[in-house]
This record gives C-alpha cells, sequence and structure tokens, in this order.
C-alpha cells in the first residue's frame, strides 16, 4: 500500500501529461476556423476550452503554492500519518454545477483568437510548472497539505492534482464532442 501512494504522484503527473499530449494529438492540423468556432452563441470554441484549461490550471497553481507555503510545517508533523490518495469524480456526478467556468473565463476568444501552438505551449507550461512542483516535493508532506473547494470537499494536494486531471479530461472530452459535432454540420451543409 505504501509503495502505491509513494508513485502516485508520478503516476498523476504522467496521467496529466499523457491526457494533454493525446488531445492536441487528435486536434492537430485543425483550422482556425474550426479551433474558434461556437456551437451556439454562449458555448465555447474548442480555442476557449484550451485557454479555460490554461487559466484553471494557473489558478490551481497559486492556490497548491499557498496552501504549501501554509500547511508544509504542520504537514511536517504529521507525514508518518495516513493519508488518502484516491478522489471520487466531482466531475461526473449528475449534481455538479457545470455553470461555474465563468470564474476561470478564458481571456482568448474568437473576438481575441491565438493560434493552436500558442494555446497549446501555454497549456504545457502551466502543466510543466505543476509538474516541477509536485515532483520535487515530499508525497507524506503533499498527503497532509489540505485544500477545501465548498463543492466537492476537503482535499489534500494529491487528490487535488487527481481532480484537476478529472477537471481536463471533462474539456478534452467536451473538445471531442465539439470536433465532432463540427464535422456533422460541416458534412450536412
Amino acid at each position: 500500500m505504501e509503495r502505491k501512494k509513494e508513485g502516485a504522484v508520478a503516476e498523476l503527473l504522467g496521467l496529466m501529461n499523457q491526457k494533454r499530449d493525446a488531445c492536441y494529438a487528435r486536434l492537430a492540423g485543425i483550422s482556425d476556423d474550426l479551433l474558434w468556432w461556437r456551437p451556439a452563441p454562449r458555448e465555447w470554441s474548442i480555442g476557449q476550452n484550451l485557454d479555460h484549461l490554461r487559466v484553471f490550471n494557473g489558478s490551481m497553481r497559486t492556490i497548491f503554492g499557498i496552501a504549501w507555503t501554509v500547511e508544509q510545517p504542520w504537514a511536517r508533523f504529521r507525514r508518518n500519518k495516513p493519508y488518502a490518495v484516491e478522489i471520487e469524480n466531482h466531475y461526473a456526478r449528475p449534481d455538479f454545477p457545470m455553470n461555474t467556468g465563468w470564474i476561470w473565463a478564458p481571456r482568448h476568444t474568437p473576438e481575441r483568437p491565438l493560434p493552436l501552438s500558442a494555446l497549446k505551449d501555454r497549456l504545457r507550461d502551466i502543466h510543466q510548472w505543476i509538474e516541477v512542483f509536485y515532483s520535487r516535493r515530499d508525497p507524506h508532506l503533499l498527503g497532509h497539505v489540505t485544500l477545501y473547494d465548498p463543492v466537492m470537499g476537503s482535499m489534500n494536494l494529491i487528490q487535488a492534482l487527481r481532480l484537476g486531471i478529472y477537471h481536463d479530461e471533462l474539456h478534452y472530452d467536451v473538445l471531442d464532442r465539439l470536433l465532432s459535432q463540427y464535422q456533422l454540420q460541416r458534412g450536412a451543409g
């Protein structure tokens, strides 16, 4: 059991990178029209979803840094106590409030576009910071630095990393649906 906890952070960081890279492989070669196409007036484009991930992960980077600074001394006293690494995918719950994206609104839109390569680089840079942050810290301390979210409850930094990956996966699924929807709409037109 302890070995699983020891490797949990590295496993999650690998998963984060793998999911991101797989998403960008599916988006390779898409046109700017498709990148910034909105299926409906109040729905986000692929580009907006990608920029939202950058904004969201950037805010998590800040929150993780503050939590670490404040709680790390206390976590040292608890480092030999048990801690959880698993957490439910709250984003998959039917009652999860999916209308909170405006809190982390994308800064780039069809009116303020960026090329796909720039969106890719910016998200990769944020993920790289997260990877460095986690890989340089003792998982026994990360497991005792906690955060609280009003919807998801209390979680440690390892669980928060997993929730971040669940969040990214949610948007990668949205991107796949947008690709299909665009192709169907263009095929019918």
